[in-house]
């Protein structure tokens, strides 16, 4: 089992600069951020691609996903609220055209970079619209967003998280069983499973072959607050190794956009942490 970075966590530096730490610190892959101020698919250029290629070639870093999650670039500046907005869930029409659209070019990306998949949210419900109704927006934005993956070859992983229209396995596992797609997944963040009290490995087998791409952070108290593995109470060890029992292959990608002021030592205090475990486990 290998571990990969976010370079969510390195929004005061450069994609390259994050890539770069990532590299020197040993991780084996990387989760490239597709928002400002990293890989914000509107604004990025042709020239911007083929240096980030090149440097992912030089480092020998193996890109785990494409993070579409959020959307900070749609709003010119820093933004904390809505940062899931607009998503494909939104009942404006132009506004989730602008997502749909948004969401394509990252699997354009996604493909440029040689990454697997995407991930994306289901967005929040906002005011004026049931939970119903905006599941039936986001699950026809989905039609849409999977065909155009499929005719590229690459996965959409959603990610469920405590506050937005999806926020647990039940109702991602109906909308995916709605779809039926092959190339609708899940970007399954553990520390999401954790908050709201999930048995994770229940999860891992509910989902099984279906997990695209894994975050992994460490959480205390079930307070939604990602921190460096080993400081919160979450059972690593055994999360670890319920991956393994149910044949997880892909990247595990720490994820720790809470440390903005300090990424490298927050990244290499993670990677030191699970080298413990990462020897124990059969690769």
């Amino acid at each position: 089992m290998n571990f990969s970075f976010s370079t969510n966590a390195f929004v005061r530096h450069s994609i390259f600069e994050a890539i770069e730490a990532i590299s020197d610190l040993g991780y084996e892959g990387v989760e490239l951020l597709a928002d400002a101020p990293h890989l914000y698919a509107l604004s990025i250029t042709d020239e911007e691609i083929t240096r980030l290629k090149e440097l992912l070639s030089h480092t020998g870093l193996r890109v785990a996903n494409i993070n579409a999650n959020t959307a900070m670039g749609y709003y010119g500046r820093p933004f904390y609220e809505p940062l899931f907005e607009p998503s494909l869930a939104n009942p404006d029409t132009s506004e989730r055209r602008w997502r749909i659209e948004y969401t394509k070019k990252c699997i354009d990306m996604a493909n440029a970079m040689n990454s697997p998949c995407i991930s994306v949210t289901s967005g929040r419900i906002v005011p004026g619209i049931t939970p119903l109704d905006a599941s039936l927006i986001l699950k026809k934005s989905l039609v849409e967003v999977a065909e155009y993956a499929e005719d590229r070859n690459i996965r959409v992983g959603i990610e469920y998280e405590p506050g937005l229209l999806v926020e647990n396995s039940k109702e991602l596992l109906v909308l995916m069983d709605d779809l039926g797609s092959p190339f609708v997944g899940v970007n399954l963040d553990l520390g999401h499973c954790h908050v709201i009290g999930e048995d994770i490995e229940e999860v891992i087998s509910l989902f099984s072959n279906k997990i695209f791409h894994v975050h992994l952070e460490d959480i205390k108290a079930r307070k939604h607050h990602h921190l460096i593995p080993g400081l919160g109470d979450m059972d690593i060890q055994g999360i670890l190794e319920a991956l393994q029992r149910h044949s997880y292959n892909n990247l595990v990608t720490v994820e720790l956009y809470t440390y903005p002021h300090m990424p490298r030592e927050a990244a290499k205090e993670a990677l030191l942490y699970l080298r413990k475990y990462q020897a124990g486990l059969k690769l």
